[in-house]
This record gives structure tokens, C-alpha cells and sequence, in this order.
């Protein structure tokens, strides 16, 4: 192996340990000692639920670990908003798990707690996956009520979204195995079936302080909204457990006598691993943001026997398009070539920008794999599109929204794997969290904002200094060497892939040979949802 691939190789593993001590740290939740204390009360934690209840040896596809990452720190912090979610397999079935986690703040509800346990249900929603709620939270985080409380993605969505689930057929299953009060209280009782555990699970609108000072009653909480209560008196729960344990075995018998589900059909054969080693891709994806590389190298490492049939090969090469299959399943790839290259016409293009021609490529691939019912996967390092006169007068903005209208309208599931950049509009037609990928990751290397760190910095001094000289200021080169360093820092924090994933605008931060799984698990789930709607791009930009 080469130099630069021994480099890329340390640097990237440097990255990945990164990551692994992030989570490592993210999976103790409030600590050890919170750990310890709801051991003592004979309850198990969020995760060791999640691990008793799903199949022993089975995948499980975290979604959101490092949400709220480095948020509420006034507050003392929130480790993964303080709920663990994902998809994972019980008694065979693939399902959503939510775990509100007790051990970080007794599980009470943060701003990006709600967002999170959203982001699980529309999982949920759009692949019609069976969803698992094992209820252990105090409630609201009242200190922050008015970013939680009101709005249409708040605290209140998530029981609306119980509702439209019902609805459309999707199971629900909850399980009290902790406190559950106020307008939580309704998440575990419109789900299909509520059990509790006896003497740790309580359910009630408001706890015995609360009756007190409002009604005067005095009454202890075991009484007013304990098991016993809820299973001989009022009926609110379906049935109590002595332990955790019990309970979560009644979850796996009831999801041992479920009907089979109808599938969307996606095509799957045996599953094969790449031909290249996966392992590769840790020295031929560069360290170095603005280094040329070939995709097809990283491609050939994450598709079944190294095999990718290209589409228009030699037509709009800053794009590659082409199909292939990942762990037996039939996909599209739509991924930013990054290396120079040159056009029949005799011009250069730049690698990771979109120009008129690749544009036009994508969008004609990817309503084919609409008509031919393929998954699309996006692999994104992208700058953004072509810009200057040249751009401009070749139709750049009509191309573009060209690919864009395709892509918004796609019926087929998106998946999308943010390798690189993901700037701009780049992001937008890369199939970006507001264009509802299925699921969207990262690998540590990805950087996301509306343009690059660079560029972005000189920006925004150039605005500062405006702006101080305004008010009368005067500004010495040591001071602009200041302010860009200033402004240049805070920049790259919000580039970082811990930044997105911290505000869910990526579902987590992910090892690279980890894609091939986040992609067949993807598919797998939206294979539970058929294609109800007709692929119809409406009014092409031609």
C-alpha cells in the first residue's frame, strides 16, 4: 500500500476511536451510580431491556445515540435525549424500540427528547413497522417546557402519531416499567396493549403532590396510579408483571402470534460480500476534506461481489449512477464522484460538484429506478452545484431542479450515507434530511452546513468587519487574524457530523463498515411498507 493510504488508513482509525469513545460514553446514560440506584429498586436499565427483549445474536440498528450531544449543559447535560430507539428484531419480527432511559434526568422529556421519539415513529410510520414503548419517564422537563410543550413537532405529536398508527394498522405495544404521568400517560394507553410492572410502573395525569394541592386529596401514589390499581380497578393497564423480565417475555409472546406483514417487493437475492475488502476503506477515502478520490473505490467496497453497473458512464461524470445490490438487495446508487474529470467537449470538472450534465443524469436514473421499483441510495461528498456565467447560461438552476423534482418525488425508499461534504443545495439534491430518506447517517469524516469552513469564515469576517467599521471601530490585522480564527473555530464545531447528529439531522455517526448494514436493515424495514402512490414528477424542467 501506498503513503497517502497508510495516512488515510491511521487518520480515519484516529476518527473511528473518536467515535467509539463517544458512544461508549453515551451508552452509560446518567452514569454508573444512576445505574446502580435503578438496579437497587430490582428495575433493569433502557439498554439492558432493549437487550433482554430482542433476539439474542440479532442486529440492532441504533437510531439517535448521539442526540442532544453536547446540549443542556446548563442543565447538566442529556445523554441520547435521554431515550434509547431503534430497530430490532423480535421473535423474528422487525420492530422500532423506544426506551425512555430513567437513569438520565428520570427519563423526563427534553426539547430534542420529543424530536427523537418522533423521528422513532415516523420510522415507524413509513415502514409500517410493529413499535415497542417501554415507558419509564417523569414527565416534561419543566424548566423547558415552552420548547416541548405547544407546537405541532412537540411533546403533544407523538399522541396524535399513536393515533394515525392505530389507523393504519401498525401495532403498538407498551410496557409501564417505570413512572408514566401527566400527558405521557396517554402514549402506553393508546397503543394496542398495556402491561405494567408491579410495585416499580405507575401511571396517572397527575402524581399525589399534584392531587393534593389541587383537589386536597391525600392519597399515595401506588394507590392512585399503581398496577393493582390499574389492572383489578380501573382497567387501564391489560395485565402486571412481578419483574421486568416477566413483562418483557410478555412482549415476545405477543409478538410470537403476529400475522404476516405485506411486502413492497424489493428484489433480494443471496447476500455476497464485496469482492475489494471492506477494510480498504479506511486508506482509500481520504482524511484530507479537499483531496481528489475515485468513488467508484469506495462503491466497490460497499456492494456485493465488487459488481456496479454504471449508468451513462461516460455522460456526466461528476455523478455516478448506476445499480448494484448490497447484502442480496437490488439498489441505485446515486454518489459525488470526486476526482477531476474531463468532459467529451474537452473541459475540466471539478469532483464533488454537480454540474448541468450530471444533473441531468441523476434525475433520468433515478425515475427509471422508480419505474423499476429499486431502492435509491445516496452517497454524498458534495460541494454543491456549478456556479459562474458559463453554469448559468447552460441551465444549471433548471438541471438542477430537474434532479431535485425526481428525487423529492421518488415512491421508492431513500437511504441516504453522508461520506464527505454535504454542502448547499449539494445537501438538498443528495437526497438531505428534508427530502425524508428513510434513514440518513454519517461516517466520522462528514462535514455539513450551507457551504464550507473556508469559505464560510471569509464570509462572515468580512460581514463582522463591515459591521464594526460601521460603528465607528478600528479594526488591525491582529484583529481580523483574531475574529477569523474566532469565527473560524465555531464554524467547524457546527460542520462536525456530532454537530448533525446532536440535532438529528443525521440519525448517528456510523464506522464505515457499518453501511452496508444501515443499508440492508433500511430496506429490509421499508420492504414491511407497499407502494401505495403513483411516481409522478409533475411539471419536468426540461
Amino acid at each position: 500500500m501506498d503513503i497517502e493510504f497508510n495516512k488515510n488508513e491511521d487518520q480515519n482509525k484516529q476518527l473511528l476511536f473518536q467515535l467509539r469513545k463517544k458512544l461508549e460514553k453515551v451508552k452509560l446514560g446518567g452514569g454508573e451510580k444512576r445505574i446502580a440506584k435503578e438496579h437497587q429498586k430490582g428495575k433493569l436499565t433502557a439498554r439492558e431491556r432493549i437487550d433482554y427483549l430482542r433476539d439474542a445474536g440479532s442486529e440492532f440498528l441504533e437510531v439517535g445515540a448521539l442526540t442532544a450531544d453536547g446540549m443542556y449543559e446548563e442543565e447538566g447535560g442529556c445523554p441520547s435525549a435521554g431515550v434509547v430507539t431503534g430497530i430490532g428484531y423480535v421473535k423474528g419480527r422487525m420492530c422500532m424500540i423506544v426506551a425512555n432511559d430513567a437513569t438520565v434526568k428520570a427519563g423526563a422529556w427534553f426539547p430534542m427528547t420529543a424530536k427523537k421519539n418522533l423521528r422513532a415513529q415516523e420510522i415507524a410510520m413509513e415502514n409500517r413497522l410493529p413499535i415497542i414503548y417501554l415507558v419509564d419517564s417523569a414527565g416534561v422537563f419543566l424548566p423547558l417546557q415552552n420548547e416541548i410543550f405547544p407546537d405541532k413537532e412537540h411533546f403533544g405529536r407523538q399522541f396524535r402519531n399513536n393515533a394515525k398508527m392505530s389507523s393504519m394498522g401498525i401495532i403498538q405495544v407498551a410496557a409501564i416499567m417505570g413512572s408514566c404521568v401527566a400527558g405521557g400517560a396517554y402514549l402506553p394507553i393508546m397503543s394496542d396493549e398495556a402491561m405494567i410492572v408491579d410495585k416499580t410502573g405507575s401511571i396517572f395525569l397527575a402524581g399525589s403532590y399534584l392531587v393534593k394541592a389541587a383537589i386536597g386529596e391525600s392519597v399515595d401514589n401506588e394507590t392512585l396510579g399503581g398496577a393493582t390499581t390499574h389492572c383489578e380497578i380501573s382497567g387501564v393497564t391489560d395485565n402486571k408483571y412481578d419483574t421486568d423480565q416477566e413483562c418483557l417475555d410478555a412482549i415476545r409472546n405477543i409478538f410470537d402470534k403476529i400475522g404476516a406483514y405485506e411486502k413492497a417487493g424489493f428484489d433480494r437475492k443471496e447476500p455476497s460480500k464485496p469482492k475489494k475488502d471492506e477494510n480498504e476503506l479506511y486508506g482509500v477515502f481520504p482524511s484530507d476534506r479537499v483531496k481528489p478520490y475515485d468513488m467508484r473505490a469506495v462503491i466497490e467496497r460497499l456492494v456485493d461481489d465488487s459488481e456496479f453497473d454504471e449508468y451513462k458512464k461516460d455522460y456526466g461524470k461528476t455523478l455516478l449512477c448506476g445499480t448494484a445490490r448490497v447484502d442480496g438487495w437490488a439498489v441505485g446508487i446515486i454518489a459525488n464522484q470526486r476526482k477531476i474529470v474531463k468532459n467529451k467537449k474537452g473541459e475540466m470538472q471539478m469532483g464533488g460538484v454537480i454540474y448541468s450534465d450530471s444533473a441531468d443524469k441523476a434525475a433520468r436514473f433515478i425515475m427509471n429506478c422508480n419505474q423499476r421499483k429499486i431502492p435509491l441510495i445516496f452517497i454524498q461528498d458534495v460541494s454543491g452545484f456549478m456556479v459562474g456565467s458559463k453554469a448559468e447560461h447552460g441551465g444549471i438552476i433548471k438541471d438542477g431542479a430537474k434532479m431535485v423534482n425526481a428525487m423529492a418525488n421518488s415512491v421508492v425508499p431513500k437511504f441516504t450515507i453522508v461520506i464527505g461534504n454535504s454542502y448547499g443545495a449539494g445537501n438538498y439534491a443528495m437526497c438531505g434530511k428534508a427530502y425524508d430518506p428513510r434513514l440518513i447517517y454519517s461516517w466520522p469524516t462528514a462535514q455539513m452546513a450551507v457551504m464550507s469552513g473556508a469559505s464560510a469564515a471569509k464570509t462572515l469576517l468580512q460581514i463582522k468587519i463591515a459591521s464594526l467599521k460601521k460603528s465607528g471601530e478600528t479594526i488591525t490585522p491582529e484583529d481580523e487574524k483574531n475574529l477569523l480564527e474566532e469565527i473560524t473555530a465555531k464554524y467547524n464545531e457546527e460542520l462536525s457530523p456530532y454537530y448533525a447528529a446532536s440535532r438529528l439531522w443525521v440519525d448517528g455517526v456510523i464506522d464505515p463498515l457499518e453501511t452496508r448494514k444501515v443499508i440492508s436493515m433500511g430496506i429490509e424495514a421499508a420492504n414491511h411498507a407497499p407502494i401505495t402512490e403513483k411516481f409522478n414528477v409533475g411539471v419536468i424542467q426540461t
